[in-house]
């Protein structure tokens, strides 16, 4: 059973929150405590917080209802509380990427994506947990511990945007930032319940990374709702020479209207060609396309020819990322951090530049392939995950094995679409398991249409409630 709490106002949307406190029919401080008071819980149950901003949030709220007071203008979110990832530079604040080699970091200046949130009013009021440089599934680190499901203590919350995913499950906050580079945000919002976005790449400027030429990493938002995830993409959408590969379009939110699904095709592929899925997912998956397929939707399944190839090659790049980024840490630290990190940066630093280029190959082949299923259709159907949730004992190496058909013995299926980083990769909420645990639905959009990917998720959202 979920950890809840009784109905308050923070429990809204995130926009009716902002008008609520804009009109002075809700006070901005009192939202403030209560998410402060819901984070202590959840802290203590799930481990999901870094760091709670208690006075810092609380000061901002009382600014908030002294400018509301005074007339002055205000922005979209308007004293609504949000919280940000470790891995994410927020001013003021400790900031550790999840490892003992950051030491005790203040930022002199927060990311983009976070100044643009409180640019449109919303207040900062926590950062969450990560695993030691976001490297993982599992959000359990050497500075912080595990962070665990709310659904059940005993799993994993997914990562590596864990705590966020569950700071939003719990209710603390209504949307948080995450940061996906395999599924990152996607895996925990499948595994915790919640809407997770991966967006196009350079929809959200990624500022955070010593490379600007990075491609397969993101910015993206945890939210309750399909709305919140809009919500989210209006404030920090937008093109920005901080990252020169931030794409020059906006975002407009009055195109992501929930979709009329009457008529629309839909490409569906329950394992991308060599996962083995578990019965309850499978059975999850099948009652989300049988409610899409009674709205009216043309579902029909394809062959992608993919191999686990994919996979592989993904956790090569992943390597070197690690290595390039972050290697030079192990003087030093190599005994204060994740052995299962220490072992990818090791790999990392035996692959040779050829190698790593091939990748651009496969890539290749996959996105022509993709190209070919979305084709007259809206959009890609799979499942976010192969399974759900497991136990917080496991780690990321029990999922590479193959069962007795050479399928992939996998927890995510996510990491292949950060290979197409200009597909949105969108996880919606399609139920719970006969033993009580969600189950995402991944829908990846066309190139760059990230409006209409959230709209197919409002539909599918609508459908589930």
């Amino acid at each position: 059973m979920k950890i809840t709490f009784d109905r308050h106002e923070l429990d809204l949307p995130a926009l009716e929150i902002a008008e609520g406190v804009r009109s002075g029919r809700l006070k901005a401080v009192d939202i403030m405590a209560e998410s402060l008071r819901r984070a202590r819980i959840a802290q203590d149950a799930a481990n999901c917080f870094a760091l709670i901003r208690g006075e810092q949030a609380m000061a901002a709220a009382e600014a908030a209802d002294a400018a509301v007071a005074r007339g002055e203008p205000t922005g979209a979110l308007f004293g609504v509380p949000f919280a940000a990832k470790d891995l994410t530079p927020t001013k003021g604040d400790l900031t550790t990427l999840g490892s003992w080699s950051s030491g005790d970091w203040v930022p002199e200046e927060s990311a983009l994506v976070v100044r643009r949130l409180e640019a449109a009013g919303a207040i900062l009021m926590g950062k969450t947990t990560t695993p030691e440089f976001a490297f993982s599934s599992f959000t359990v680190s050497p500075r912080f511990g595990v962070t665990r499901n709310p659904w059940d203590l005993s799993k994993t919350s997914g990562g590596s945007s864990g705590g966020s995913a569950v700071a939003v499950a719990i209710g603390v906050v209504p949307v948080a930032e995450g940061t996906d580079m395999g599924g990152s945000v996607r895996i925990p919002a499948a595994f915790c319940g919640v809407v997770g976005l991966k967006p196009s790449l350079g929809r959200i400027p990624m500022t955070i990374l010593p490379s600007q030429f990075d491609n397969i990493s993101h910015f993206g938002p945890l939210a309750r709702r399909i709305q919140d995830a809009i919500a989210f993409m209006s404030a920090a959408s937008g093109p920005s020479d901080e990252d020169i590969s931030s794409i020059p379009i906006g975002f407009d939110g009055g195109n992501c209207a929930p979709l009329d699904l009457r008529g629309r095709r839909f490409a569906l592929s329950y394992d991308l060609g060599y996962y083995r899925l578990e019965p309850d997912v499978r059975q999850s998956i099948d009652e989300a396309v049988e409610r899409m397929r009674n709205a009216g939707a043309v579902i029909e399944e394809v062959d992608l020819g993919w191999t686990r190839a994919v996979n592989d090659r993904w956790f090569d790049l992943w390597c070197v990322f690690m290595a390039a980024y972050f290697g030079d840490r192990l003087v030093g630290f190599r005994e204060r951090m994740d052995p299962e990190i220490v072992k990818l940066i090791e790999r990392g630093l035996t692959l040779n530049a050829a190698e790593i280029k091939r990748i651009e190959l496969l890539r290749t082949e996959m996105w022509r392939s993709l190209a070919t299923a979305l084709q007259g259709r809206e959009a890609l159907l799979c499942p976010t995950c192969a399974i759900t949730a497991p136990g917080v004992d496991r780690i990321d190496d029990d999922f590479i094995g193959e069962d007795e058909q050479g399928r992939l013995l996998g927890l995510d299926m996510t990491c292949p679409f950060n290979l197409l980083p200009q597909s949105p990769a969108l996880s919606v909420p399609v139920g719970l398991t006969p033993h009580g645990m969600p189950v995402g639905l991944q829908i990846v959009g066309h190139r760059f249409q990230d409006e209409r990917a959230l709209a197919i998720g409002g539909a599918i959202e609508a459908l589930s409630l």
